[in-house]
């Protein structure tokens, strides 16, 4: 049942449950606490009002001057003597009765409504200056005795005593008030917590309803927009902005993919559905249909080195493929790079290396050497004829670098920031080889190795990319 029920009011739920528990706690704490002071109270009380009475008592020797105001004092024989009691003696103050008793338990004055419910042995038994408690049936009763001192004193008690049910009465009228306000207070919470509830969860549904309408719409352009706050709401709402930024670049980027994939595709196919089409329509020669079907052995292997740079780029950035990471010697790898590149060196260009010895860093050995030669490419594609191509390695504290460096005519300001961009090529190079993937591979093999790659150039200074890779020994 509890599933069906809004995120809201399952928190309403819980805040009332809490409270409920919180006013339950708070009533039997206050219960315990009061009753136990207002016990403490009740004996202190109890000790207070025999020691006034123990005032009130008085002897008169043989011979002695009575006071003879009647209504106001009490004469009792005593001894040989008289015991002079005042006539407050009797009052019952909060329940307390006071008994006047020989040392034998012998009531001489006052009351003792216990007696009844006591022993023999209970009544002739005084602790002088100690509460102790008798329980009578249901009711509990604070006892308390005090041996009076003085001439012609000794040998007497005072007894007070008081039940306990006298405190409790008090106590019960306080909980009747708290058994109406501790309610009330229940039955506010549970809406002021429905609209804290209702408040904190705004922000919620500004997510879902921001998801909801990218999710039924194409705008990605929506944002949840809460603005700054450092709560889990705030934080969460932020980093789903953040995603959706993501999913609109990737969204934008994936159009920009397709589109320029069609475009670059188009133009190989078009030239071999064309010579396809005039082989097929037209009386060709041998040399002629020679020369059409190696145009389109041309084109087919520019759309196969394409779709494959496409894949591998896919492949890098989705990481579906797995590239084990392993201890990688780099200066042998670019060693054996160099050797190899120099043997389809074009336009007369020389490569140089410059390659520090026993660099290593944790990698994969085929997609690093695929970076290398990916940038040796590139360099060689754009460099200029009698150049040179200088390929370094050294490390610094940051990590290995791998610089490539050409001396060719260097790359335009604006052109700079786009080198990077799938299918981008230079205006010089439109009609050159290449599919325009090859620095984008770059980038996203430094990236897979947790690097980074720039580029330094001027127009007409050549151009040096320069890959960063963690981790050089």
């Amino acid at each position: 049942m509890l599933k069906n029920l809004s995120l809201r009011m399952k928190i309403t739920l819980w805040i009332g449950t809490l409270l409920g528990i919180l006013v339950l706690f708070t009533y039997t704490a206050f219960y315990l606490v009061t009753r136990a002071v207002m016990m403490k109270s009740l004996q202190s009380e109890l000790v207070r009002t025999v020691a006034q009475n123990y005032d009130e008592i008085g002897y008169i020797p043989p011979g002695g001057e009575k006071e003879e105001d009647s209504d106001l004092i009490l004469h009792i024989p005593y001894k040989d003597g008289t015991l002079e009691v005042e006539d407050d003696f009797l009052k019952a103050v909060g329940g307390i009765t006071t008994a006047l008793c020989r040392e034998d338990g012998t009531l001489l004055y006052g009351e003792n409504p216990i007696a009844r419910g006591m022993t023999e042995e209970e009544r002739r038994t005084f602790r002088d200056g100690e509460v102790r408690e008798k329980k009578l049936g249901a009711i509990t009763w604070y006892i308390y005795d005090r041996a009076l001192s003085g001439e012609g004193l000794q040998g007497l008690f005072l007894r007070g005593m008081v039940p306990s049910v006298q405190g409790e009465r008090e106590l019960d009228s306080i909980l009747r008030y708290l058994l109406i306000i501790l309610p009330l207070l229940l039955l506010v919470g549970l809406p002021v917590g429905y609209l804290i509830a209702d408040r904190s969860l705004l922000p919620v549904r500004r997510i879902i309803g921001t998801a909801e309408r990218i999710s039924e719409g194409d705008d990605l352009g929506q944002r949840i927009g809460l603005g700054e706050g450092g709560d889990e709401l705030h934080r969460m709402a932020a980093a789903y902005d953040a995603m959706f930024d993501r999913l609109e670049e990737s969204f934008e980027a994936e159009k920009k993919f397709t589109s320029d994939t069609s475009h670059e595709l188009r133009t190989p196919l078009s030239v071999i559905l064309a010579q396809c089409q005039l082989a097929l329509e037209e009386d060709l020669s041998p040399e002629e249909y020679k020369e059409a079907l190696v145009l389109i052995r041309r084109q087919g292997g520019r759309m196969s080195a394409l779709i494959e740079d496409m894949l591998s780029l896919s492949r890098l950035e989705r990481r579906t493929d797995r590239y084990p990471m392993e201890d990688t010697d780099l200066s042998g790898l670019l060693k054996d790079l160099c050797r190899d590149m120099e043997l389809v060196m074009e336009k007369d260009i020389s490569l140089i290396p410059e390659i520090s010895p026993e660099i290593r860093v944790r990698g994969n050995e085929e997609l690093l050497r695929r970076m290398a030669s990916n940038l040796i490419g590139n360099a060689l594609r754009y460099g200029k004829e009698k150049g040179h191509i200088w390929v370094r390695l050294y490390q610094k504290e940051e990590g290995a670098f791998l610089e490539v460096e050409d001396d060719g005519p260097g790359i335009p300001y604006p052109e700079q920031k786009k080198v990077f961009e799938r299918f981008y090529r230079g205006d010089a190079a439109r009609s050159g080889k290449g599919s325009g993937l090859g620095l984008s591979i770059v980038r996203q093999i430094a990236l897979t190795h947790g690097g980074k790659v720039a580029l330094e150039s001027r127009p007409g200074k050549g151009a040096l990319f320069r890959v960063v890779l963690p981790g050089g020994e």
